[in-house]
């Protein structure tokens, strides 16, 4: 049985090897980061985002430079007050940093959302051109060398110039 099992093993696999070998594979490769510095529209999406990014530092900065100043000012009075006003003033200290806390949190979802937002169709642009030339080339596969998913690329070609020319870029 055990010899069997390795004889139809042994004929699959030796079957499947002579399949793939009858396959021509083309491989292409294309590194995604630098299409994306040269792609249409992604300067305006960035510098909308920086305004984003710029909007949000500069209340965040208000936020803590009000929680600073009342941090101090309460730290000056503490010896002064009574137990009360302490505790209210604290409780009232600990709710403002929590806030801070959670605009930030907040902010960073929001702009993470934005850029996706901002950078979707750009992305998806290319993402269109590099399958339109993968079709049209005859290409099996075609790797990201710009995010390192590529160790070995010897035998693939290099599509950028394809697909910017896909895009009418130079």
């Amino acid at each position: 049985m055990k010899k069997g099992f390795i004889a139809v093993l042994v004929a699959l696999l030796a079957f499947g090897g002579s399949a793939m070998a009858q396959k021509n594979i083309k491989l292409g490769h294309i590194n995604s980061n630098a299409l994306m510095e040269i792609m249409p529209g992604r300067d305006t999406a960035m510098a909308q985002l920086q305004k984003d990014v710029d909007d949000a530092k500069a209340e965040m900065d208000a936020m803590r430079k009000e929680y600073e100043t009342k941090v101090n000012e309460y730290m000056a009075k503490r010896d002064q007050l009574s137990e009360l006003i302490r505790k209210t003033k604290e409780t009232d200290l600990q709710a403002m940093g929590a806030r801070i806390e959670e605009f930030q949190a907040n902010a960073q979802k929001l702009l993470e959302e934005r850029q996706e937002a901002l950078l979707k169709p750009i992305v998806d642009r290319a993402k269109a051109a590099i399958e339109e030339v993968g079709k049209e080339n005859g290409y099996t596969y075609i790797f990201d060398a710009g995010v390192g998913a590529v160790l070995y690329s010897q035998d693939s070609d290099d599509i950028m110039p394809l697909v910017k020319k896909k895009l009418g870029l130079k």
